[in-house]
């Protein structure tokens, strides 16, 4: 097809979209040489992005204005009965209709055993086609879950647009990327695109197949430091990977450069401790050291204070069912060495940080030193009853004794932990209150814990607690 052409058909498409849906049909009659309809719908697809259209299932475009992306989200349950389907369509095409079985089976299991040993020894994973395709069958329902219950965060806060633009680094098997698109729904458009140099990347390929007509999806197969992007993006995501990058503090800077002025980064992390602890560290030298500006959840309440603490910190969400590719591969186990459940990852829990180049945050409230203490002070108030503001940073972490929850206003050194020993209608927000939410202790009592090396803040019957709404 001609410049021309192309042009044609655009100008047209900007001029009937303010006055009803565009037919391909229609425009072929306003242009001199008179493509094809098909060629015009084809020309509408591509450009449908900058033209702000998204294709109906009568083969019309109709326009989808700039605003922001409303969701309704009440959690995952399960992943969704379309992609179990695909993936155990492609498990049969790679691996033969009795895949979970037999040598096909034993091929399988034996990689998800590989990639959990060397995930435990922090040693790096070589993707090759049969690590991929046990990577998306152990962790793509999971990440699928983390990512949607992270971004339905941003998109509360309306923070993520209707036209959108999406730079997946390090995309994997796609995980994070269906979870996104899923929330979004049709009402979004999406050009996404995603940067896996791995064999993760055929697979990534497989899953997004069917998308959404109104996402354009590009794969990029080069590393995450060697890419060069092109123009902005809204939202860059870092979906378990940093922990695999030689230093991603860097990294996450190099992006940063291609955020637009009101996008957010957003990099999530599993829950354990190497992790968890590696990703507040990478926040912190892009944050507090850098450019960026913490939006969530850790976020400086003190002004020009940073955190140095060791901040194991997660959220944790209700398990998934069972996926029954999952199920399967379990089932059809054996040896002595196989324990019920080994090739089953229903868990939902997670670390994640988002920043942002604005300036903005999640909580608008900050310090003052005439209603609050700042935890960085804490080792001159200890015996003391204070007030103080804190971001509640996990679940309760007790084993059967007071609850414990880890607390942090941006400037502690040392861990803090609110410990619950009297439980009273003045205090119960601790409790109840949500991971990343703010607090307000009025008359909290401040000890030194020597078996943990940290501070606890005691919460009885003659505290307060009040939980603040965003």
């Amino acid at each position: 097809m001609s410049d021309e052409t192309r042009e044609a058909v655009r100008s047209n498409a900007k001029y009937l979209r303010q006055v009803r849906p565009i037919d391909p049909d229609e425009i072929c009659e306003y242009i001199e040489d008179q493509p094809h309809p098909a060629v015009v719908r084809q020309i509408l697809r591509e450009e449908s992005f900058d033209l702000g259209l998204v294709e109906r299932d009568d083969g019309t475009f109709e326009p989808i204005e700039e605003g922001t992306v409303s969701a309704d989200f009440d959690g995952v349950e399960a992943l969704p009965d379309s992609h179990v389907h695909r993936l155990e369509d492609l498990l049969v095409e790679r691996e033969g209709l009795g895949w979970p079985e037999g040598e096909s089976g034993d091929r399988l299991r034996g990689r998800i055993r590989e990639i959990k040993e060397r995930y435990l020894q922090q040693a790096d994973v070589e993707y090759d086609d049969l690590t991929a395709l046990a990577y998306a069958v152990y962790h793509l329902p999971d990440y699928y879950t983390v990512a949607q219950y992270v971004l339905a965060e941003l998109i509360a806060d309306g923070l993520v647009p209707t036209h959108l633009r999406v730079l997946d680094v390090g995309a994997g098997v796609g995980g994070p990327a269906l979870g996104l698109l899923d929330l979004l729904g049709d009402e979004v458009l999406v050009d996404y695109h995603a940067v896996e140099p791995s064999a993760a990347a055929d697979v990534l390929e497989d899953v997004l197949d069917g998308v959404e007509s109104n996402v354009e999806t590009t794969i990029h197969r080069t590393t995450a430091e060697a890419f060069d992007p092109d123009g902005e993006y809204d939202l860059v995501l870092f979906a378990n990977v940093l922990n695999e990058l030689h230093d991603p503090a860097a990294v996450v800077e190099q992006y940063l450069d291609v955020l637009a002025d009101d996008g957010s980064v957003v990099a999530m992390e599993p829950a354990d401790r190497n992790t968890a602890i590696g990703l507040r560290e990478i926040e912190r030298a892009v944050a507090d050291d850098g450019p960026a500006t913490v939006y969530g959840p850790t976020v400086r309440l003190w002004p020009h204070e940073t955190s140095a603490s060791e901040s194991w910190s997660f959220a944790v969400q209700p398990d998934i069912a069972v996926p029954p590719f999952q199920r399967k591969l379990d089932e059809n186990a054996s040896g002595p060495d196989h324990e019920p459940g080994e090739f089953v990852n229903v868990d939902v829990q997670y670390a994640y940080s988002i920043l942002r180049t604005d300036g903005r945050t999640a909580i608008d409230a900050r310090g003052s030193r005439s209603q609050a203490a700042k935890m960085v002070d804490a080792e001159s108030h200890v015996t003391d009853r204070i007030n103080l503001l804190a971001v509640k940073l996990s679940d309760d972490l007790s084993d059967g004794g007071n609850p414990l929850f880890l607390i942090g206003d941006g400037s502690q050194t040392i861990d803090h932990f609110a410990v619950l020993t009297e439980e009273s209608i003045l205090n119960e927000d601790l409790r109840r209150a949500d991971y990343g939410d703010l607090l307000v202790f009025e008359n909290a009592l401040v000890l030194w814990n020597d078996d943990e090396g940290a501070y606890n803040v005691v919460v009885n019957a003659e505290t307060v607690v009040d939980r603040v709404a965003r």
